[in-house]
């Protein structure tokens, strides 16, 4: 007697969340823009086929991800990496003294394709023949070099940035406004290093000296993994900052 196999059910998604996946391939399509304001409740639920109750709930959801915010008596808006929304998001390293200083300033050292080696191509998914982009940068605050980035970009998502000569700042703010890629999530991992060569050359510390090196996976809104970034900081006047809500 052969007994069969059952087959896996499809997984069954609530009506609100088909919603809010069609409204964030929208954005992600680039239907509606950062700091772009959506279709009223009314319209959207015309559009999308659904009942007001529905929008709002999905609406509701995207909000709280942080994807969407509102703004009383006016609309809902698709949100943007402000400098200011980056400084205090994804930036956590933070001065001893107390201070909370302006987003850092970066020098840009080098940036240049290359051919990514095996742990890089895993991280990204990447083909055998596909690139990615290297950005070397150091980061200054209060005008003291501290941290030393080494930032990896599929050049699928951001052909031609390895050409520019100039990069902002605020990297997170530019994939927005030029590739319509959002950073939506970000995980780090913290570990103790010790300088190297390039660490004494870049942040003027001795050999061997301690520093704190963080690696960071950046996701985009539909769960691209879109930036690998290494960042090696001179923790003699800084530390690492999370508050837990």
């Amino acid at each position: 007697m052969t007994v069969s196999t059952p087959k896996p059910s499809p997984t069954f998604k609530p009506l609100y969340k088909q919603v809010q996946e069609l409204i964030t391939e929208r954005i992600i399509e680039g239907s509606w823009k950062p700091g772009e304001i959506l279709p009223s409740e009314f319209q959207l639920a015309d559009l999308l086929g659904v009942s007001q109750g529905t929008v709002r709930k999905a609406l509701n959801a995207l909000t709280e991800d942080n994807v969407l915010f509102r703004r009383q008596g006016v609309g809902t808006f698709v949100s943007e990496h402000t400098l200011q929304k980056m400084m205090f998001h994804f930036f956590h390293f933070k001065s001893d003294n107390g201070d909370t200083p302006e987003l850092p300033y970066a020098q840009l050292l080098e940036t240049q394709l290359i051919t990514p080696d095996e742990s890089l191509r895993a991280v990204f998914d990447l083909a055998s023949d596909e690139k990615v982009i290297e950005i070397h940068r150091v980061r200054s605050i209060n005008n003291s070099a501290s941290i030393r980035e080494l930032i990896y970009l599929p050049h699928r998502y951001f052909a031609d940035l390895d050409k520019e000569e100039k990069l902002p700042h605020s990297l997170y703010h530019y994939y927005q406004q030029h590739f319509n890629i959002t950073i939506h999530k970000a995980t780090d991992r913290l570990k103790a290093v010790l300088a190297d060569e390039q660490d004494q050359e870049v942040l003027n510390v001795a050999a061997g000296q301690p520093l704190l090196e963080v690696g960071r996976t950046a996701r985009a809104l539909d769960g691209r993994t879109v930036e690998y970034r290494i960042s090696r900081a001179n923790s003699q006047d800084l530390h690492y900052l999370v508050e837990l809500n």
